[in-house]
C-alpha cells in the first residue's frame, strides 16, 4: 500500500476520539476573532506570533498559554463556535464520535456562568450530530492544581446538568497533584452516576496510575505512558483491559518523548494494552486526530492491522452503550472488508 493509499485508508476508517480538551482546539484565527468580538486585547500581534509561542518544554509551559487563550471565550455562542470548529475537523479526519473534555473552573473562576459554557457546548454538539453525523459526549474535568473544595463546588454547579454529562475527569498540572488528592470528589461524582477518568502517567510517576486504578477506580486512564516503567502495573492494565487514551503529538510537543520514533504506542499494542490515539490539545500540539494516526504510524511503523486495532479500541473504550459499540465496530469491520 502506498503512503497516499495508506493515508486514504486511515482517513476513511471510522474512529472515535476519547481525549480532547475543547479549549485546546482553539485555533489562533478563532482566538483573534473572538477577542475582537468580545473586546479583549491579546498579548500577540498576529496569528504567526501566537503560533511562535507554541514552543513548550513541559506541561506547565503549555498550560500557561492555554489558560490565557481560553480567556477569549465569553458567551454561549463562543463555546458553540469553538465546538463546531472542532467537530468539522474531526469529521474531515474520519472521526464519527468524540468524548470531549471541558474545564469549567477555567471559566467560572473568571465570572463565566457554568450554564453559559454548557449551553454553548451542547448546542455545538447537537448541531454536529445533525449536520455532520458526529456523535459526542461531554466530560467535566477538575483542575488538579486547584483545591478539592473547588472541585466539590464545581460538581455542585454541575448537578442541574447531570443528564448531559457522561463523566468527570482530572487534568491540568499532574506532578504534585496525585489522583488521591481528588479521590473523594471523584467518588461523589461516581455516586451521581458519572463515569470517572483521570490523567495519569503523563509527567507523573507510575504510582499515580496505581492510585487511579486502585484508589479512584477509574474507567479509563488518560495518557498512561509512564505505566510502562512498571511491569506489574503494565500487566495489571492488560489484565483489567483498561483503555489508555494516548496522545502522541502532545507527548512530542511537551517533550514527553524526544522524537516520535521512540513513542511507546507500538509497544503498548504489542503488550496487549488497550491503547487509543487522540489529539489532546490539537490547536497547540500541531495536529488533529488523523495527523496523530499518520505521523505516529510513519514514525514507529504501525501496520494496517495495528491501525484497525487502535480504531476498534477507540469505540470499545468509549462510553457508548454496548449496542452502540457493537454497531460502530461493525462499521469498522465493513469498512476494512471493503478496502
Amino acid at each position: 500500500m502506498t503512503d497516499t493509499a495508506f493515508a486514504t485508508f486511515v482517513r476513511g476508517l471510522p474512529k472515535a476520539e476519547l481525549h480532547m480538551h475543547i479549549e485546546g482546539s482553539l485555533e489562533p484565527e478563532l482566538m483573534f476573532a473572538l477577542a475582537q468580538r468580545n473586546g479583549i486585547t491579546l498579548p500577540f500581534k498576529s496569528v504567526d506570533e501566537i503560533r511562535a509561542a507554541y514552543q513548550f518544554s513541559n506541561l506547565q509551559d503549555f498550560l500557561d498559554i492555554y489558560y490565557q487563550g481560553a480567556g477569549v471565550l465569553r458567551t454561549a455562542e463562543d463555546f458553540k463556535e469553538l465546538a463546531l470548529a472542532y467537530f468539522k475537523r474531526l469529521a474531515a479526519d474520519g472521526g464519527t464520535h468524540a468524548e470531549i473534555f471541558f474545564d469549567p473552573q477555567t471559566h467560572t473562576d473568571r465570572g463565566i456562568a457554568f450554564g453559559v459554557v454548557m449551553e454553548g457546548l451542547l448546542a455545538g454538539m447537537d448541531e454536529a450530530e445533525k449536520t455532520l453525523g458526529v456523535t459526542s459526549k461531554l466530560i467535566l474535568c477538575f483542575l488538579r492544581h486547584l483545591s478539592e473544595d473547588s472541585a466539590f463546588e464545581t460538581l455542585e454547579l454541575a448537578k442541574p446538568w447531570l443528564n448531559k454529562l457522561a463523566g468527570v475527569g482530572l487534568d491540568s498540572s499532574e506532578v504534585g497533584h496525585p489522583p488521591a488528592k481528588f479521590a473523594r470528589v471523584l467518588q461523589a461524582a461516581r455516586d451521581l452516576g458519572l463515569k470517572v477518568v483521570a490523567h495519569a502517567g503523563e509527567e507523573g510517576p507510575p504510582a499515580y496510575v496505581w492510585e487511579a486504578i486502585d484508589l479512584v477506580k477509574v474507567d479509563r486512564i488518560d495518557h498512561g505512558n509512564r505505566a510502562l516503567e512498571d511491569e506489574a502495573l503494565t500487566a495489571r492494565l492488560v489484565k483489567d483491559g483498561v483503555t489508555l487514551t494516548v496522545c502522541p503529538l502532545s507527548n512530542l510537543k511537551l517533550c514527553g518523548v524526544p522524537s516520535l520514533d521512540v513513542h511507546p504506542l507500538k509497544t503498548m499494542l504489542a503488550l496487549g494494552l488497550k491503547a487509543t490515539v487522540n489529539s489532546d490539545d490539537p490547536a497547540y500540539f500541531g495536529g488533529y486526530l488523523l495527523e496523530n494516526y499518520l505521523a505516529t504510524a510513519q514514525a514507529v511503523g504501525l501496520t494496517r492491522d495495528e491501525i484497525v486495532t487502535l480504531a476498534r479500541n477507540s469505540f470499545a473504550g468509549s462510553f457508548l452503550s454496548e449496542a452502540e459499540k457493537a454497531a460502530r465496530l461493525a462499521q469498522i469491520d465493513a469498512y476494512v472488508a471493503a478496502h
